[in-house]
């Protein structure tokens, strides 16, 4: 066997260093010579082969028209490398597969907050303060999200005409994603970047995506609460920076966020503040010295 065959030397670059996500459709992923490439056009004159750098993403997400290999699999899986299927321009999430890291510290803290119901909404109010920039007296979850959601509607007014975007409130039709004008389409197409960030941020620290504090019915729910964290600072300053550019120039909405999601997560690092934020959120620092847990937020 080569060395280097499927990728299984030993060198892993953390999620913290690496750039995020890349985006592939119509294609095969699959591996030549040990390194993961992405062939288009196979039964085509002039097929396209590129190199794909998967030690140094952090996540690929394959649209539609695409395949992947056995080969391919293993390779991702051995270097921690998330690939997950989603919808055309990248609007829906359909599957993914886990990173399996090889521990559990993070999952048992999660699941012991969790569980009981006093810890559980106090850090719960932990979040929207880090969201809001004040600690809430209220204990009620609906009354919180109540709060969050008037102060989001005001935000998302603020931001448009910041960047001198025309806003008529915030829509969204999970069935017609791009039946809606163009700032919103712009914030699906966001959301859904800054929840694949969120989504490998959960699974490098193999916390439990399902176990949400605010968000709780759906099986990404904790992935969910986290990319919120960073909706006003990255989530919709993306959207609205692209809905502006949409103005200026003929390249699709979709195509300038994903260009400006690039950016913004290798400038901000984003998916290391995300891991930085989960062990905040959980007190993985109060865990690791048996600080007490009662303590409220």
């Amino acid at each position: 066997m080569l060395k280097g065959r499927l990728g299984l030397e030993t060198a892993r670059i953390p999620h913290a260093d690496r750039h995020g996500l890349l985006w592939l459709s119509r294609g095969e992923l699959c591996v030549v010579d040990g390194c993961l490439h992405f062939l288009r056009g196979r039964n085509s004159l002039t097929p396209l082969m590129d190199q794909i750098p998967h030690q140094a993403v952090s996540t690929i997400l394959l649209g539609p028209g695409s395949s992947v290999t056995h080969d391919a699999l293993r390779l991702l899986a051995r270097h921690g490398t998330l690939l997950a299927a989603v919808g055309e321009d990248g609007v829906r999430s359909y599957t993914a597969l886990p990173l399996l890291p090889d521990r559990s510290d993070v999952a048992r803290r999660q699941a012991e907050l969790w569980s009981n119901p006093r810890r559980r909404i106090s850090v719960a109010r932990q979040m929207y303060a880090l969201r809001l920039g004040e600690v809430l007296p209220h204990r009620d979850l609906d009354t919180l999200r109540g709060i969050e959601g008037s102060r989001v509607k005001n935000f998302y007014r603020l931001m448009a005409e910041k960047h001198g975007i025309s806003w008529k409130g915030r829509h969204y039709d999970r069935a017609h994603p791009d039946a809606t004008d163009l700032p919103n389409q712009a914030i699906n197409h966001a959301a859904t970047a800054v929840q694949a960030a969120a989504a490998i941020a959960v699974q490098s620290l193999a916390a439990l995506p399902q176990l949400g504090f605010i968000h709780e019915n759906s099986g990404q729910s904790f992935v969910l609460d986290i990319a919120d964290l960073f909706r006003d600072t990255v989530t919709l300053q993306i959207a609205f920076t692209a809905a502006r550019r949409a103005q200026q120039v003929g390249d699709t909405i979709d195509k300038l966020v994903r260009r400006e999601a690039t950016a913004v997560f290798r400038k901000q690092q984003l998916i290391g503040a995300m891991i930085d934020r989960i062990k905040q959120v959980l007190r993985m620092d109060e865990a690791s010295h048996g600080a007490g847990d009662d303590r409220d937020a």
